[in-house]
């Protein structure tokens, strides 16, 4: 079977990843991107971020735990029926390493998802060491990535206590709106929880402002309230409210793509350096 090298991997014409990349480099930083309050800009968050810190040069992976596969649509993959997600990884014992996908973006992988995960939440009540199938599932994929991101839904259940248990940190995105912080204490209870049962060293590794715009002057209160909240833990770069990073996803594309002159493009370049540095 023909086969390309892409950065140290074996891409097959189907897009599946085998890595061969050496057991000795250091093992990948597994960033979940989690709040449970919807239309923050969580799954834009994911992947430009992954996106961009795979041009800066990054091995990335995307992991997709989401049921609405926002993520698996946003780097160009539609799953055909019967192809194996994240689901099948998670309770079918496929290996993630044989579900895995290329992207258009040399260096960024994605492991996708599918709304068969809709049933996770149910299925994993009375499945065996439920808060650690995720962590168990990456494990093996460290070895291969810079980066693993993780998307999560939109809910604090157990695919999100699944990738906060799987995590090193949790990057939080608040957008800057009336009732920004809504619901945020919950996010914060549910991390303490975690770092005190499941995952000690789990943290918070920054919070980013999305739908920033300068022009309004909600946003710079709300701005001042959220880094007075995440005392030093807010990114310095925001993510503008922007045309063409609200329109990036429906052409199946992370917004360097798109249109890498855009100010969307321009921040989360900004953002993934950051990142780095704070990494």
């Amino acid at each position: 079977m023909e086969r390309l090298d892409i950065g140290g991997t074996e891409l097959y014409p189907a897009g599946i990843i085998l890595s061969h990349l050496s057991l000795e480099k250091p093992l990948a930083r597994i960033l979940t991107i989690a709040n449970q309050k919807g239309g923050v800009g969580k799954t834009t968050t994911a992947v430009n971020l992954g996106a961009c810190l795979a041009v800066i040069g990054e091995r990335v992976l995307l992991v997709d735990v989401d049921p609405q596969a926002n993520a698996t649509s946003g780097v160009g993959h539609k799953i055909n029926p019967g192809q194996p997600t994240v689901y099948e990884c998670l309770f079918g014992g496929e290996e993630a390493a044989a579900c895995l996908l290329a992207t258009k973006v040399p260096r960024l992988h994605v492991l996708p998802s599918h709304h068969r995960l809709v049933g996770a939440e149910i299925e994993l009540v009375e499945a065996v060491d439920r808060e650690r199938r995720l962590s168990r599932l990456l494990r093996p994929l460290r070895s291969s990535y810079d980066y693993i991101i993780v998307d999560c839904p939109p809910s604090l259940g157990l695919i999100t206590l699944n990738a906060l248990v799987a995590a090193h940190s949790v990057l939080v995105p608040i957008q800057c709106e009336y009732y920004a912080l809504e619901g945020v204490s919950h996010l914060l209870e549910t991390i303490n929880l975690v770092q005190e049962g499941m995952n000690p060293d789990l943290d918070i590794f920054g919070v980013v402002l999305t739908m920033y715009d300068r022009r309004v002057r909600l946003t710079a209160r709300v701005e001042e309230e959220i880094r007075a909240f995440f005392e030093g833990l807010v990114f310095g770069t925001t993510i503008p409210r922007n045309v063409r990073l609200s329109e990036a996803p429906s052409f199946g594309q992370p917004i360097v793509l798109y249109d890498i002159l855009s100010k969307g493009a321009e921040s989360y370049m900004a953002l993934a350096r950051e990142v780095i540095r704070r990494a």
